[in-house]
């Protein structure tokens, strides 16, 4: 397979078959928990949407990142958490209803936010260019690569629940596959310089990963959410969907630009890092409290 076809074929439907799966996991009802758990929803939602992007921008300005190197930690923060935050949540003990709701309502909410972020970090590190935009030609696009896949999978889920049901477990390996297979993918298109990339951006996207995920738990707490939302909250915004944003970057119809997939590439190989130690943490917490119970 050329990079053309990787490109314009193979990374759509991999991204597809990821937001498949995410409706597989989805009810209407998991839109409607926003209005259950307000407080909670409308912290991590500002985190994401407001907070990340000021983070990351700092981080990249810190550590004078290159200017298309710049631009895909942006194009990184501004996506929507990814569907592993719900198995980390999991296991951390999280809220993990929580989770798929931020997912759901995020993933809808970034067909607008993506774009404006992107567009305003290329205007300040490229002086312009060619953006994802407003324009309604590529809005469109991010729209069906987004939303479509999970609009089939709620659909299917309604219409079919046995088949939903079957397909699930399937769906959700596939995904781990796809996931490792794009960034493999974003890796190839630059190996002539991924080492140097990595060194360049590998140290940020960790600490953009550490502090999203610091930031998704004590700003909640700090507003008297749950402990259990807290940590939804926590892997929510702090396990971005890197797939999403390499197959942004790498679309020729919207960025083209290998250098920006590099970023999200190099933070989906280490955020499992961060993000496992700290649902590991969280979890020991929790046997702890629980042995530490009288009648234990």
């Amino acid at each position: 397979m050329n990079s053309s076809t990787a490109t314009t074929v193979f990374l759509p439907i991999a991204l597809g078959v990821i937001m498949l799966g995410l409706g597989l996991s989805l009810t209407v009802a998991d839109f409607g928990r926003v209005l259950r758990y307000p407080r909670a929803a409308a912290v991590a939602l500002g985190c994401q949407i407001l907070v990340l992007p000021a983070l990351c921008l700092g981080l990249v300005l810190l550590f004078d990142l290159q200017p298309t190197l710049a631009v895909g930690m942006m194009l990184l923060a501004a996506s929507p958490g990814g569907t592993t935050a719900n198995l980390f949540s999991h296991l951390a003990g999280g809220d993990v209803a929580l989770n798929v709701t931020l997912t759901a309502v995020n993933s809808v909410l970034a067909v607008i936010t993506l774009p404006v972020v992107v567009n305003l970090a290329i205007d300040g590190f490229l002086d312009g260019g060619d953006a994802i935009g407003l324009q309604p030609d590529k809005l469109v696009q991010v729209f069906a690569i987004v939303l479509v896949p999970v609009a089939l999978g709620m659909l299917l889920r309604n219409r079919a629940p046995a088949l939903a049901e079957r397909l699930n477990r399937p769906v959700k390996i596939a995904s781990v596959v796809v996931l490792v297979s794009v960034i493999a993918v974003a890796v190839y298109q630059e190996r002539d310089n991924v080492l140097d990339y990595v060194r360049a951006v590998g140290l940020v996207a960790l600490l953009l990963c550490v502090a999203s995920l610091a930031v998704g738990y004590l700003v909640p707490r700090a507003f008297a959410v749950p402990r259990g939302q807290a940590v939804a909250s926590s892997f929510e915004i702090g396990v971005h969907n890197s797939t999403l944003a390499i197959t942004i970057a790498l679309s020729p119809a919207l960025l083209d630009s290998p250098e920006m997939a590099v970023p999200p590439a190099v933070y989906g190989i280490l955020s499992f890092v961060p993000a496992g130690l700290l649902a590991y943490a969280l979890s020991r917490r929790d046997d702890d409290r629980a042995l530490s119970r009288p009648g234990r």
